[in-house]
């Protein structure tokens, strides 16, 4: 059985796994080189003194996912907008676990008074978007060759759910 709840420190090396999987073999995040345990935990203590969910999707002892939010930008005029991340493990994918991180994201920014979450997700990422759009999430844009990776040009589009 999946279960969702709060990541905690000892998840940081199996949430780092994750996240560099994503970075070395999809265009989910739009970086080149691998992270390591210190920048996931710098991070990790970033968020949580932020106040900022993070959330972990587990089965057992396997770490499938993860998810959080964060500023959408850095000026005032956006305190009351979130952009999400959700990654799953690729052993994992296609399995439902992407809802199930996410949802507690969209409770969690409810809860604390945001009024918006946004999604940038890589125009190809058709399992990405088909999980934001059955959430309720709505295209707003698309920026055409905005990323380089693969020796290639991605386009980004940007989701929105009003909370």
């Amino acid at each position: 059985m999946i279960e969702v709840r709060p990541a905690i420190a000892s998840d940081l090396p199996a949430m780092l796994d994750i996240y560099n999987d994503v970075i070395l073999h999809t265009t989910a995040v739009y970086d080149y080189e691998p992270h390591t345990l210190e920048m996931r935990e710098a991070w990790f203590k970033s968020r949580k003194e932020q106040g900022l969910p993070v959330f972990v999707a587990t089965e057992g002892s396997a770490l499938l996912g993860m998810s959080s939010f964060g500023p959408f930008r850095q000026w005032a005029a956006y305190q009351h907008t979130v952009e999400n991340s959700v990654y799953v493990a690729a052993t994992a994918r296609g399995k439902g676990v992407g809802k199930l991180l996410v949802l507690p994201l969209i409770d969690a920014a409810k809860a604390m008074g945001k009024h918006t979450m946004v999604a940038g997700i890589d125009a190809t990422n058709q399992a990405s978007i088909a999980l934001h759009r059955s959430l309720g999430f709505e295209e707003v844009a698309h920026f055409k060759q905005v990323g380089w990776k693969f020796e290639r040009w991605l386009d980004l589009k940007f989701f929105q759910r009003m909370l």
